[in-house]
């Protein structure tokens, strides 16, 4: 199968291109502009993949890019993500997450529309997306594919908006389209700007562990590697036009998160002073979202997908992938060294 990722030296991304690659039956096809977040060391150990560095905001490119490759399967990834950046720049996630969903979708239209009836009959376009766009549930709520969208922060509003413009494409010219809604990710290769790496990062060189207001903020989290084997079952099984929800329905405070890194690290490298004392309680995100929470029933139901790595688990195997690639994580310090960002 003839496949393309966009975004694929991203976290999530060069987690699927490993794992296609891995397949040993796919010709698969990385388009990533290589922003600060990816990382060609990702792909280290995908060997046999073809990478395009390329902006998907450039229909053009796009278009000879889908005429060469052919391709019968595209998983959308690239975007911008981090919400702390949104408030800073909201602009760049406008430009990249919307203007270039629409315009990889335009060029895809193109692609597609010239197919013969039973190539267009076995192409499929997965939409990655995230839990962020409904926005701060209530105590009782938990996320569905039809619950209201409610984003909140700026990243939130331009996912949202990409979604919106995936499920258009499907309803005006019938594209084979899925969108997927995933709960939060964590893992190896992480780029540490998120929760859990720089969390376990600034531990590790005992800096400061700074938490967002009171720290009662839930989130709802799934391995990477689970959140990478729905995408294939979603890719395999999925019915175009349809939307599923990815999660594990593991929600944990951000404390607790922080806390039990804290603990995983001391039992690893115990140092003079618990790493619990370094948390410090800081201003709180503007507009932070207090609870997610996702309802997976329907993969589950229909597609026959579990996770199958506990929380535990991943957290344990994380930090120890850290612990153990300071060679992976410390040349991007130099792009980020930890600093607050997004502050209104």
């Amino acid at each position: 199968m003839r496949v393309i990722v966009t975004g694929g030296a991203g976290f999530i991304g060069s987690a699927l291109v490993r794992r296609l690659v891995g397949l040993k039956c796919c010709s698969v096809t990385n388009i990533d502009k290589l922003t600060y977040a990816a990382s060609a060391a990702s792909m280290s150990d995908a060997d046999a993949y073809r990478h395009i560095q390329a902006d998907i905001c450039d229909q053009d490119t796009m278009t000879r890019v889908l005429a060469d490759t052919r391709p019968e399967l595209v998983f959308h990834l690239a975007a911008e993500s981090h919400v702390d950046r949104s408030i800073s720049s909201p602009a760049e996630f406008v430009h990249t997450n919307v203007v270039g969903t629409h315009r990889l979708l335009e060029a895809v239209r193109t692609y597609w529309t010239a197919l013969d009836l039973l190539d267009r009959d076995k192409f499929k376009f997965v939409h990655v997306s995230t839990d962020e766009v409904f926005g701060s549930l209530a105590p009782h709520v938990i996320a569905s594919e039809v619950t209201r969208y409610d984003p909140r922060s700026p990243y939130a509003a331009s996912k949202a908006s990409s979604d919106h413009l995936v499920r258009a494409s499907r309803a005006t010219w019938g594209l084979p389209v899925i969108v997927v809604l995933a709960s939060n990710n964590y893992g190896p290769r992480q780029f540490p700007e998120k929760l859990i790496p720089l969390t376990i990062i600034n531990a590790l060189e005992g800096k400061p562990l700074s938490v967002y207001g009171d720290g009662r903020q839930v989130r709802d989290w799934i391995f990477v590697e689970d959140h990478v084997e729905a995408l294939l079952r979603v890719a395999n099984n999925g019915r175009p036009g349809e939307t599923y929800c990815i999660g594990s329905r593991t929600r944990k405070e951000n404390l607790e998160v922080v806390k039990t890194i804290c603990q995983i690290i001391d039992g690893r490298q115990p140092a003079a002073r618990p790493r619990q004392d370094l948390i410090s309680f800081v201003a709180d995100r503007p507009g932070h979202d207090r609870r997610y929470a996702i309802d997976p029933t329907k993969i589950e139901t229909e597609l026959g997908w579990r996770p199958t790595v506990s929380f535990d688990t991943g957290l344990q195997l994380t930090v120890d992938w850290y612990i153990d690639n300071e060679r992976w994580w410390h040349p991007l310090r130099a792009r980020y060294a930890g600093q607050r960002l997004g502050l209104a």
